[in-house]
């Protein structure tokens, strides 16, 4: 997983990201192993909690905005001011500013609605095969495989959704790198 997760840092923010790698290493691991216990039995389903994920995208965007401030100061809020006709700039820069703002967004939205999406279908299934078992047993072995298969399916789920919340995280940290993006 180290050597994954350097492989993912270098591709997106060069050997500026190494830097980061203790964090991003233990921000992947947080959601995966959120996302796995959640998946147990009578696990608690954190990353599906928008409030608590919310303000983990919280942190990050205002920390990378702050280390992309402290770093090249008010040079920083040029990533607001995109190359276009000087009249256009008064359309563009609130547009620039809402795209940053809404990364906060993305970043909840994404995990904890696909989370619950895929809890939401295990639990229903579950529910059907419980049912369909106190109807008529022999049945209930025709719809276990399914249930198997959408079991695996969430736990790709999980990985991949760590996998797109670091993905994110390094594409924004890239943002603090240098000013010509």
């Amino acid at each position: 997983m180290y050597t994954f997760l350097i492989t993912l840092i270098k591709q997106q923010t060069g050997n500026y990201g190494l830097f980061w790698l203790p964090f991003i290493f233990h921000l992947f691991n947080f959601i995966l192993c959120c996302n796995l216990i959640s998946l147990l039995p009578f696990g608690i389903a954190l990353t599906s909690q928008f409030i608590l994920i919310f303000w983990l995208s919280c942190t990050i965007c205002a920390s990378i905005f702050l280390i992309g401030l402290l770093r090249f100061n008010l040079k920083f809020l040029h990533i607001f001011i995109p190359k276009s006709p000087f009249l256009l700039l008064f359309l563009l820069i609130p547009i620039e500013i809402f795209s940053y703002l809404i990364r906060v967004l993305s970043l909840a939205i994404r995990l904890a609605a696909n989370i619950i999406a895929g809890h939401t279908l295990v639990h229903i299934l579950i529910q059907f095969f419980s049912k369909l078992l106190s109807v008529d047993k022999s049945l209930s072995f025709i719809f276990f495989l399914p249930l198997i298969f959408i079991i695996t399916l969430e736990i790709s789920v999980a990985f991949l959704q760590a996998y797109v919340f670091t993905v994110l995280f390094c594409i924004y940290i890239r943002d603090t790198s240098s000013l010509d993006h």
